[in-house]
């Protein structure tokens, strides 16, 4: 049997992903600090096995708690593969360089970078004891890749995501594992994170009007078919390990 860890699977993209895998037959444990009872009636409806773990994904003894409990139970079960999401993601601060807070700067780099590092490592040092195949997917940005006036800490996070991503992916095969680890840059969706965007000013970032112009002008995908799009690239494609992933490459296959 197939198991998803989702991270930020409350809402926006994870919530997609987490209902698309549930319709899959693919039993689903949703990690975030809110639980979302659409999935709770879901899973019940499909007869799909279903669990929410609440989780503050900035602390990191919360994180090694949380996921050495899952990994045990879960390992225990000897399933066939874990489809591992590090969705959860947070864009603030935005603001300029000079003006930023050190709170929000620290909280931005846990959920984005350090989260996915821990709960990766955590994974692979488990599944090295047993026959379970891992995937891991780490929802990325094109940010990472873009230098963004005002998301100096949210580029920054993505663009460490990237690198450890493909750096993992190196080591997994110098030892030969059937482990794979991709990157997956989702686009500008509908998210509560585009509202939050929309809410700054331009004093703290250049690009805001183009923003609201996306919502204005309806440019922005929809969650269902980016999490659609990357869960067929999961369950149907053969996903190259290492590769960073941009949802338009796979809205023109």
């Amino acid at each position: 049997m197939k198991y998803a860890i989702i991270t930020g699977a409350s809402k926006g993209l994870g919530e997609s992903i987490a209902k698309r895998l549930l319709q899959e037959q693919i039993a689903v444990i949703s990690v975030s600090r809110t639980e979302n009872k659409e999935l709770k009636s879901l899973a019940m409806d499909k007869g799909i096995e279903y669990k929410h773990i609440s989780c503050n994904l900035s602390l990191e003894t919360e994180i090694q708690e949380v996921f050495m409990e899952i990994a045990h139970c879960l390992f225990e079960n000897q399933p066939t593969e874990i489809l591992l999401f590090n969705n959860a993601g947070v864009i603030e601060p935005i603001q300029k360089v000079g003006n930023l807070d050190q709170t929000p700067i620290i909280r931005n780099i846990k959920i984005n970078l350090i989260a996915p590092m821990l709960i990766t490592n955590l994974f692979l040092s488990k599944a090295h004891l047993t026959n379970t195949k891992v995937t891991i997917i780490n929802v990325t940005s094109g940010a990472a890749i873009r230098s963004i006036e005002g998301w100096s800490v949210y580029c920054s996070s993505k663009a460490g995501l990237n690198m450890f991503t493909q750096t993992t992916a190196v080591e997994q095969a110098d030892l030969e594992t059937k482990h794979t680890i991709i990157g997956f840059s989702p686009g500008v969706m509908d998210t509560g994170m585009q509202e939050t965007i929309r809410s700054t000013t331009e004093d703290a970032f250049k690009e805001l009007e183009k923003f609201k112009e996306y919502k204005e002008k309806n440019m922005l995908l929809d969650t269902d078919t980016v999490a659609h799009r990357l869960v067929d690239l999961v369950l149907t494609g053969t996903p190259e390990s290492g590769k960073v992933y941009h949802i338009k490459e796979l809205l023109e296959t």
